[in-house]
């Protein structure tokens, strides 16, 4: 029956209506092969696949993340802020969708083509306002009477506030972010055409007693180039990054200027702590090696070459024989 599962209860109700004479087995059969017919709404056009949607909502919690602690340092007060949905709608509906007067951020996000719109309900809006002048975090919805200090002061606190944007999205791509509009009203903002897709972020927003959303607007247009990145198939591959000849010249030079120590042992040797603690001036320790056997030179605690002790000019020196085998093999 197209598909669909049934939950236990509907199943009973199934059954007991076929048992009762009350729906009739071969109307269902009959209907069954009848063809079906989808409705499909050319204006809804659904341009990212479900897999994408979750990408672009991982990214999006990351970025939520961030806002909160940024907002939480800039207003010094209780800020929760959280993904409540992500869904790709007509841009008509988005506008349709947001109050007649509210805060309207546009930003440009290049190298990517188009612009963002992040919108923000006055309520939380003018709360922000409230503590960045000093109070309690209080919302006043006036937006239609905004002056120029309090649109300049919101402009700036947006425009910090999405530049986490940026860390946000790096893993798919590197962009800037560049505040180009503000406005209070959607009727006079025509960012696409209005059956142009769009998805829509929206985050629920907590700041001191008051809430809203924000609602951050991404026409298809700005995710087309990355849409291939937005995958599951993306996240899974493992690319081994080259290295430039920079790089290597670098870490070459580092490592030969490094220092480490280089041991020659005379000997070793085992004895009791009672004759330990009875040593003495003058005292003589028996080596277990032998007065004509080479010494074992070790680099950095591994044993790298043999050699035997001598003097250069009125300098102890040291003259390599051999260099041990498996010292190198053992990569270190």
């Amino acid at each position: 029956m197209s598909g669909e599962v049934l939950s236990q209860n509907e199943i009973d109700a199934l059954l007991s209506a076929l048992s009762t004479g009350e729906m009739d087995a071969d109307e269902l059969k009959k209907e069954e092969s009848e063809k079906k017919v989808k409705v499909y709404d050319f204006k809804r056009a659904l341009r990212f696949s479900k897999d994408q949607i979750r990408s672009l909502t991982r990214i999006h919690e990351n970025f939520a993340r961030l806002l909160t602690t940024f907002f939480s340092a800039q207003l010094r007060t209780y800020i929760q802020i959280s993904v409540a949905s992500a869904d790709q709608i007509p841009y008509e509906e988005f506008i349709r969708s947001i109050p007649k007067m509210t805060i309207l951020n546009v930003f440009e996000v290049p190298p990517m083509d188009g612009r963002i719109l992040m919108e923000v309900n006055p309520n939380i809006a003018y709360a922000m306002l409230d503590r960045v002048l000093g109070g309690k975090g209080i919302s006043h919805n006036k937006v239609e009477s905004l002056t120029e200090i309090e649109t300049k002061i919101m402009s700036n606190l947006f425009e910090r506030g999405f530049e986490l944007l940026r860390e946000a999205w790096a893993t798919v791509a590197d962009i800037d972010t560049i505040l180009t509009d503000f406005e209070v009203n959607p009727q006079f903002l025509q960012m696409v055409s209005p059956n142009e897709t769009v998805v829509v972020i929206s985050l629920n927003t907590q700041i001191g007693e008051a809430s809203g959303m924000i609602n951050i607007c991404i026409p298809h247009v700005v995710l087309e180039p990355i849409i291939p990145k937005l995958s599951v198939h993306y996240w899974m591959q493992t690319s081994k990054k080259e290295r430039v000849p920079q790089e290597i010249e670098t870490l070459e030079k580092r490592i030969k200027d490094a220092e480490i120590p280089v041991i020659a042992g005379l000997g070793d040797t085992s004895i009791s702590i009672q004759d330990f603690l009875q040593l003495d001036v003058g005292d003589v320790i028996e080596l277990n090696r032998q007065i004509e056997s080479p010494l074992t030179i070790r680099v950095g605690d591994v044993p790298k070459f043999t050699g035997q002790p001598g003097k250069v000019g009125k300098k102890l020196a040291i003259q390599i024989l051999e260099t041990l085998k498996g010292g190198e093999e053992d990569g270190k």
